[in-house]
């Protein structure tokens, strides 16, 4: 059943097809070529054999409906997948597929290579906010404007510290998040019960071969240690709630009492069904629902890590679609914002007004240098 009319408005289109039954199927196939790939290499199979297995992965065709019944009988993607991968294969080499590789393997490798595919679209529009923000922080710098705290009208503030704000809590987010996928987006090999039996003592450079082929970093077998998973839930919670944070901002400064910041003017963006005069800041809608849904995806994804000894029940199957939905919350909220960061409207007869009325006086303070100290903060990974 297709659910876009749900899934569209908060997740891009390119995220969700990073996500999609086509994608996992071309993962776990990608890894079982690259298991047999490397442990031909490796002389755990006939070279033979592997070239049988890698063509087999390239041309079986799956029907994913079929494919997901079974799935959800057999309690894992993996076992229905390698039986019609066997069943494609001459009798002599069926066996040899997916050897000394468990079901949690082929999940946990899917898991990290849409990770990384799926931290590459959101590193785009960073880009484009990180940009943006800049660029506006700077020229706002030294604009006098009423500062506020606790919703109330406080001292002067330079407008563009405000925005420099934004940008910084971002890109320490999207830098966090690149940390954390740099660090534990690893391949999964480790057998039965994570010991690599079956690889005649060459698991450890099977694995390291894979990973090379598929774009991942080599690792030990982590079935029942969860915490780079973990860690990259909660950095893409952190990074959603630093986006909402600018959201919050621009939806406040977009009150018809203030009027100081709007998003920008698009046709088909931001009406009301009931109400032609308004102007909503639909941008800033689909980040802050981002932001309000993330917090209990990542919570359920903590409460995964207490794993059963060397592979668990229940808490690491509940981590990848929590990880996909994060990741496609996040693809909304940042693809909205990129397009308020670049099109943002500053008012400022508004910003006069508003600082003129609340009556405090011109001075912004060192706004201008805390603005400049802000921008030098630069997004990595």
């Amino acid at each position: 059943m297709s659910r876009l009319i749900a899934q569209r408005a908060a997740a891009t289109a390119s995220m969700l097809a990073v996500h999609d039954d086509a994608a996992v199927i071309a993962h776990a196939l990608a890894f079982e070529s690259a298991l047999a790939t490397a442990q031909a290499v490796e002389g755990v199979i006939p070279a033979g054999a592997a070239q049988a297995i890698a063509a087999a992965c390239a041309a079986l065709e799956i029907d994913p409906a079929a494919l997901a019944e079974e799935a959800a009988l057999a309690g894992t993607l993996a076992i229905p997948l390698v039986a019609r991968l066997r069943a494609a294969l001459p009798p002599d080499v069926a066996p040899l597929a997916h050897k000394g590789a468990t079901s949690q393997d082929v999940a946990d490798t899917v898991m990290m290579r849409q990770v990384v595919a799926a931290h590459a679209l959101l590193q785009a529009d960073a880009t484009r906010i990180d940009a943006a923000l800049a660029a506006l922080a700077q020229a706002e710098a030294e604009r006098p404007a009423i500062g506020r705290t606790l919703l109330q009208d406080a001292l002067p503030i330079g407008f563009g510290l405000r925005i420099a704000h934004w940008r910084a809590g971002i890109v320490e987010a999207a830098t966090r998040l690149s940390a954390e996928i740099a660090a534990h987006a690893c391949v999964q090999l480790g057998g039965a019960a994570g010991t690599r039996a079956g690889m005649d003592g060459k698991g450890e450079a099977v694995a390291r071969r894979m990973a090379a082929q598929l774009g991942l970093t080599p690792s030990p077998p982590w079935h029942g240690r969860r915490g780079g998973v973990a860690a990259i839930a909660a950095s893409l919670g952190i990074l959603i709630g630093a986006a909402g944070k600018m959201a919050r901002d621009v939806a406040l400064l977009a009150q018809n009492g203030v009027g100081e910041a709007r998003e920008p003017a698009i046709p088909g963006r931001g009406g009301s069904s009931a109400m032609a005069h308004k102007r909503n800041p639909t941008g800033c809608q689909v980040a802050l629902a981002a932001a309000t849904r993330a917090p209990g995806l990542v919570a359920g994804v903590l409460g995964g890590l207490p794993q059963e000894e060397e592979r668990g029940l229940g808490g690491w199957q509940a981590e990848a679609p929590a990880l996909a939905e994060l990741f496609c919350l996040a693809s909304g909220s940042l693809d909205a914002l990129a397009v308020v960061a670049e099109g943002l409207e500053i008012d400022a007869g508004a910003i006069a007004r508003n600082l003129d009325a609340a009556g405090p006086g011109r001075d912004i303070g060192e706004s201008a240098g805390i603005t400049a100290a802000l921008l030098k903060i630069e997004r990595k990974g």
